[in-house]
């Protein structure tokens, strides 16, 4: 970072009598000390989780790998099972009226590990708490870091929501690693949900007037699902995979389950396309005589509303960093229509928060050498050098932008007056 970053002009701030900015000055120098202290500490979880993956709801390792920097450093006040989720943590320092939580995330991608890089997500948070921590009471803040569960479609922030874990807190963030660098990731809608047909089984070649084919039924939805992806709008996606398909060629299959992923630009448009879908899994079972069963296995995630002055306090100092974003920050949230196919555009449960306190969601780039989210290639991207100096930097990134909240008595009075644009 250059040293002419602390030497900027005076900015009123909203500490005392302190009219000249030393004190932001004094904070963030403070704060990036101490990330150079537990630089190898957040470097070791990084990589520690990315060798350990463990799926939604199941990360019973890495819940208390990523929990352990926090509860072995002295101001954390420490809840672990928060919401009755036993993968889910809080971890508090200070005792300020503004409440900040960071979110941390761990969960990683079946069969491909940490393809869309949480291990990043946790260590930057655990950093981000970490820098704050020491400094929480002069800030006059509270900070929370929030151990996350079960993003990759299990929806865990939507649970802790529904919990109460994220009552009074006044702002959110976490950071996101991508092939590139972004103040925002534009957020679709979601739901998830299994399709589950049931038939009956006979001898393939015996009897097979006797069986009622549920891959068949399958057959026939996936057929009509791209049918249907002709009259949809550019921003909806429908997508699936089949998890069980039969037993043995045969049998008859009498049991068959689609794991099926829609997703539309808003909750509201998801209304449009969600009837749509749920026509064309019916018509595969009254097609083929079989019954079947919609299975949600969360509620839906929702648009993101991104908070936009939160946001320009984190490109300024993600920027002091040496970050680099594209030249045109324009407010397109929730992602438009002429955004097309080729807009990069994903789902989190953090939209969720999103909708319920100030949030922001910034991407990271770190240097994937030609591959992006959810590729084998990414995962092995998401444990170099490039990841590295994202972990630290997303850290000192929030930290700081944490800090300008604090400290600007425009911002901080807006959070804690709830007076935010929705």
């Amino acid at each position: 970072m250059p040293d002419s970053f602390f030497r900027e002009p005076a900015r009123v701030v909203d500490m005392a009598a302190d009219t000249s900015g030393l004190l932001e000055s004094k904070l963030k120098e403070t704060a990036q000390r101490s990330l150079d202290q537990h630089r190898d500490a957040l470097l070791a979880l990084s990589h520690d989780l990315h060798a350990n993956p463990e799926t939604s709801w199941e990360e019973h390792r890495s819940v208390v790998r990523t929990a352990s920097p926090l509860a072995d450093f002295a101001p954390f006040r420490m809840t672990q099972a928060v919401g009755g989720i036993s993968t889910a943590f809080a971890a508090s320092a200070g005792s300020g009226p503004l409440h900040i939580g960071i979110c941390a995330e761990y969960d990683a991608l079946p069969g491909i590990g940490h393809a869309c890089g949480h291990n990043i997500i946790a260590a930057s948070a655990v950093g981000a708490g970490l820098l704050l921590a020491e400094i929480a009471d002069e800030l006059g803040i509270t900070v929370s870091v929030f151990g996350c569960p079960a993003e990759e479609g299990g929806g865990g922030k939507i649970s802790m929501l529904g919990a109460g874990v994220f009552d009074g807190v006044h702002a959110a963030m976490m950071v996101h690693p991508a092939p590139h660098e972004a103040d925002r990731m534009h957020c679709l809608a979601v739901d998830h949900f299994d399709v589950v047909y049931r038939g009956r089984t006979a001898h393939a070649s015996a009897f097979p007037q006797a069986g009622i084919n549920a891959a068949d039924a399958i057959t026939v939805a996936q057929v009509g699902l791209g049918l249907l992806r002709q009259h949809i709008k550019p921003t909806d996606r429908i997508h699936g995979i089949v998890t069980k398909g039969g037993d043995a060629p045969n049998i008859v299959p009498d049991h068959t389950i689609y794991k099926a992923y829609v997703r539309a630009r808003t909750i509201a448009e998801m209304e449009d396309i969600a009837p749509k879908v749920m026509n064309v899994f019916a018509a595969g079972a009254l097609a083929t005589g079989c019954s079947h069963e919609v299975i949600r296995h969360t509620d839906t995630y929702s648009e993101f509303l991104d908070d936009e002055d939160t946001l320009s306090l984190y490109r300024s100092n993600a920027e002091a960093l040496g970050r680099q974003f594209p030249a045109a920050h324009k407010r397109r949230q929730p992602m438009q229509p002429h955004d097309g196919e080729h807009a990069f555009s994903a789902s989190t449960d953090m939209a969720n928060v999103s909708l319920k306190i100030p949030s922001i969601h910034p991407v990271l780039g770190i240097d994937a050498r030609g591959s992006g989210n959810h590729q084998p290639e990414f995962a092995h991207a998401c444990a170099t050098p490039s990841a590295d100096k994202a972990v630290l930097d997303g850290a000192l990134a929030m930290a700081w932008t944490c800090i300008d909240l604090a400290l600007r008595a425009d911002h901080r009075d807006r959070l804690l007056t709830g007076t935010w644009p929705r």
